[in-house]
């Protein structure tokens, strides 16, 4: 199974992202928007970056100049998806996507559902929580719960 890591630019700890990648692994790491400083701050480089890039600081993004940002009908962290799907990554961990505007945490979590339907396995973590939908064949474990 091909692992796909999305960090988006909601508010997260990075001692929680730092904690959480010590022990996992992904074959594709992608920066969403304010998602790269985070990475950046961890020492991380992204095989691909996408959003626009609006909140990104400028020091960041110096490596980063040259981008390509089309103009998409599509959230930054769903454009970070489909890309992830168009490459073959049938799994998919987002971290970021429940801190901040409410607005985009419902977003978020709407498309583990989209997602879902196209085959993809999408959780959502943050430091209180992982969020994934339950499908024939996907078993809940206790001991992969957080509280």
């Amino acid at each position: 199974m091909k692992k796909c890591l999305v960090v988006t630019g909601g508010s997260i700890d990075i001692s929680f992202v730092k904690d959480f990648l010590q022990n996992r692994r992904y074959d594709w790491i992608v920066a969403v928007d304010a998602g790269l400083e985070i990475l950046s701050h961890l020492h991380i480089v992204p095989d691909e970056v996408v959003g626009d890039l609006d909140s990104v600081d400028p020091l960041v993004l110096r490596g980063y100049k040259d981008r390509n940002i089309p103009e998409k009908d599509e959230t930054d962290t769903e454009l970070a998806l489909l890309t992830a799907a168009k490459c073959g990554y049938n799994s998919v961990d987002l971290l970021g996507a429940l801190g901040g505007r409410m607005d985009h945490a419902i977003s978020n979590i709407q498309l583990l559902y989209q997602f879902y339907k196209q085959g993809m396995d999408v959780s959502i973590y943050d430091a209180q929580n992982r969020l994934y939908l339950l499908g024939s064949g996907k078993v809940f474990r206790k001991s992969e719960i957080y509280g």
